[in-house]
């Protein structure tokens, strides 16, 4: 029997420490069960990642690398990748190293990579958080304050792993943070959400992007920007949303 095509979508921004180890674990645990394609896009690094990148690619054919000339944010980086991607359904990891590919697998035997039916989202809900307190309590009150006004019943909409058809996550309204609200447009378009527990582990090197304040002062401003949004997109339904998923896929 044929594997299933599936397409990692991985944006890398100053990972050097990581993404060498990472690429390498992904093709190791992910491609004896899948046709895999790993699609990495540089957004704008300035460190050793590119080269790093680019010699990762001669080596393994499933290997894309795409590269932004400057920083656009990961919501543009996973954007660019799946307009690269030929898969019907896709999956997102960071390249950090805290995600573990075997989940990403995991995720993906929830749905039928053949085709869209309810389920038009997987999204990883991170067992145990090695971020730290501050962070952890941050992103409790955002989750919190997120599901009451959205109803998107997601418990962890920043976890990296989410896995969804390419063509319904393009058909999403774009803008800058659309990555963190996924499972809220994926509910908005008709379609199920399911979720599944995954290991969060400790980075590999580098830093991260974001900063508590930071994120805290962008996600009101992107919150209401979201329920105004939600309140001018209208969709056809469930059905015919996945009806002409299929079709455009098979085209």
């Amino acid at each position: 029997m044929d594997k299933p095509k599936f397409t990692v979508l991985l944006p890398v921004l100053n990972e050097e420490a990581a993404i060498e180890k990472l690429v390498r674990e992904i093709f190791d645990k992910m491609s004896g069960d899948l046709d895999l394609t790993v699609i990495a896009i540089n957004d704008g690094s300035d460190d050793g990642t590119p080269a790093i990148l680019d010699a990762l690619a001669t080596e393994f054919a499933g290997l894309t690398v795409i590269h932004h000339p400057e920083r656009s944010g990961k919501s543009a980086a996973l954007r660019t990748a799946a307009n690269a991607a030929q898969t019907l359904w896709i999956g997102t990891m960071d390249g950090d190293g805290q995600d573990d590919p075997a989940d990403l697998l995991a995720m993906s035997r929830e749905v039928d990579l053949t085709r869209l039916d309810e389920v038009g989202l997987v999204g990883g809900v991170r067992r145990a958080r090695t971020d730290g307190d501050s962070r952890k309590y941050a992103s409790r009150m955002a989750n919190g304050l997120r599901k009451s006004l959205l109803k998107d019943d997601c418990p962890d909409t920043a976890c990296g792993l989410k896995v969804l058809p390419k063509r319904l996550f393009l058909s999403f309204p774009f803008f800058d943070a659309l990555h963190r609200y996924l499972p809220a447009f994926t509910r908005h378009f008709g379609f199920e959400t399911r979720y599944v527990t995954v290991e969060n582990r400790p980075r590999d090197g580098g830093v991260s992007k974001y900063t508590n304040l930071g994120r805290a002062a962008a996600g009101l401003f992107d919150l209401s920007g979201v329920i105004w949004l939600m309140r001018r997109t209208k969709t056809p339904g469930r059905a015919f949303v996945a009806d002409q998923i299929m079709s455009e896929h098979q085209s």
